[in-house]
């Protein structure tokens, strides 16, 4: 049975999570940070089509999930799969999502959180204008095996690898190669030489690019070959 994830709320109503001491998003621009790293890292919205496949470590706020739909314009529907271990309760993915309504076209975060609000189970189905996602709770190393998609681009977003290494084992890391579409691609908020590694190592040609904000680095690779 999955656990609900806790969370703190930081001076400026960042959520943050108590298991893991740190931030859901960047509490300067969380949006932007979405953008830059994860669709920017992955050529998205160029790659997109429909049908186009986008897989997730980490939900999250779904805030991800967000900024993918509102630049899908179709036509047709886009793929979404997630592995999120902790979901936030739909009270605090509300308060977290807040503060990106007027960023966003109109309905989409509304979207989400009547989807998030009826979903249950350890596979949550939402709906979201042109997007089909769904949501697998449990650990991801148990999870994600049993998964028998492949997706055209990942977004690694666990919380930081030296707070979560679960999330970043180099196992882990090969899962995510063996469930990617040839010439399928990730991006990570993370530049940490280990996961790098990892997935070089899995298979991904992996390239160190400029992050967002004050962060120096982060990663984003096409996969060439799984060993």
């Amino acid at each position: 049975m999955s656990q609900s994830a806790a969370i703190s709320w930081t001076g400026n109503d960042t959520p943050q999570s108590i298991r893991f001491n740190d931030a859901y998003y960047n509490p300067e621009a969380g949006l932007g940070e979405a953008r830059h790293v994860f669709l920017g890292g992955n050529d998205l919205p160029a790659r997109l089509r429909a049908g186009f496949h986008v897989a997730e470590l980490g939900f999250g706020t779904g805030l991800n999930l967000l900024a993918l739909a509102d630049v899908w314009e179709g036509p047709g529907t886009l793929r979404f799969t997630s592995f999120e271990a902790f979901p936030l309760a739909p009270a605090d993915m509300a308060r977290a999502l807040a503060p990106f309504a007027g960023a966003l076209r109109a309905g989409l975060i509304e979207a989400l959180l009547a989807s998030w609000a009826r979903a249950e189970g350890p596979l949550r189905l939402l709906s979201l204008p042109g997007i089909e996602a769904k949501v697998h709770i449990g650990d991801a190393r148990e999870t994600l095996p049993r998964w028998p998609g492949r997706a055209d681009a990942w977004f690694l977003d666990g919380f930081a690898p030296a707070r979560n290494p679960q999330m970043w084992e180099a196992t882990l890391m090969a899962e995510i190669a063996a469930h990617t579409a040839p010439g399928g691609s990730f991006a990570s908020f993370t530049a940490a030489g280990h996961v790098r590694r990892a997935l070089a190592e899995a298979g991904f040609a992996v390239t160190r690019l400029p992050g967002f904000g004050r962060k120096r680095h982060m990663s984003a690779g096409r996969l060439e070959q799984t060993p």
